[in-house]
């Protein structure tokens, strides 16, 4: 059914349509469900089911929050954060996940993701990054944070501050009617500013009803380029923080990216749904 200029928008904004959708749609968007790139437009059904998922994973890292300490090991986390998942519900979504070997990521220092939980023992000093993927009835919610073991650097205290101030700034640029290039624009000119430099390897993504879905969401960027920002899309924003190189490695596990120069690595990530008015943190 093609929606006429005076319809109702699509959207369910209440809006006419030549008032609302109309000249974005004329730019190459398609009709709700998907647009022409990819990119699904969720209902507000799917919506609540990802926003349950994204409560519960954000409860699990207050737990994970609330237990850290010197003389734990990232295997500690991983249990923690499986049995009190499976307890409620929910299934740990990297586990087996193109054949990850566990339920959370933990990278440390000069990581900067998908670190795979293991025997090493927290020590003063250290920043750990805690990546938690829940799917909790067929919907996906996923969030990650750092956090700082002891007394750290003040090294180590700038990049982890600045890290969510980049997450802050590309989630501020998330509104009807903006682009993603908008989002890798912000948080790059932030990290820069602060002499940091933004990871280029490895995205954001749409995500909800599966784990990964379009687009990929790039942490650098130029402003009003790429894919209009529409109500009901539903992705992360994860920017990698470098305090050297932006380049990076894969350890020989084949998931574990550090930098090439050894320098630290900071990461805050957010669920996040794109509304008529601007955003909603799913994952706060």
């Amino acid at each position: 059914m093609i929606t006429g200029r005076n319809d109702p928008c699509w959207c369910g904004s209440g809006k006419k349509y030549k008032k609302c959708h109309l000249p974005l749609d004329r730019a190459g968007h398609s009709h709700p469900g998907k647009t022409d790139s990819g990119i699904l437009i969720k209902t507000e059904d799917q919506i609540a089911g990802i926003r349950a998922a994204c409560r519960m994973t954000s409860e699990l890292l207050d737990m994970v929050a609330g237990r850290l300490r010197a003389g734990i090991t990232t295997n500690d986390i991983d249990s923690w954060v499986h049995e009190e998942t499976i307890a409620r519900g929910g299934v740990p979504a990297p586990l087996g996940y193109r054949g990850f070997p566990k339920s959370v990521c933990t990278t440390l220092n000069e990581g900067i993701c998908h670190g795979i939980p293991d025997d090493t023992v927290l020590k003063e000093g250290d920043i750990l990054n805690v990546d938690v993927t829940t799917l909790l009835n067929g919907y996906y919610g996923d969030s990650n944070r750092m956090f700082m073991i002891g007394k750290v650097s003040e090294k180590a205290q700038k990049i982890v501050r600045v890290s969510r101030e980049c997450l802050n700034r590309g989630i501020r640029m998330v509104k009807s009617g903006n682009r993603f290039g908008d989002i890798g624009w912000a948080i790059q000119e932030h990290a820069e500013k602060n002499g940091f430099s933004v990871v280029r390897d490895y995205t954001g993504h749409g995500v909800g009803i599966e784990f990964h879905e379009p687009p990929n969401v790039c942490h650098y960027g130029k402003k009003g380029t790429g894919d209009f920002i529409l109500p009901g899309m539903v992705f992360t924003i994860e920017p990698m923080i470098n305090a050297g190189t932006y380049k990076c490695r894969l350890l020989s596990n084949g998931w574990t990216a550090v930098t090439r120069d050894g320098a630290l690595s900071a990461q805050w990530e957010h669920t996040l749904r794109a509304t008529e008015h601007g955003v909603e943190i799913l994952t706060e």
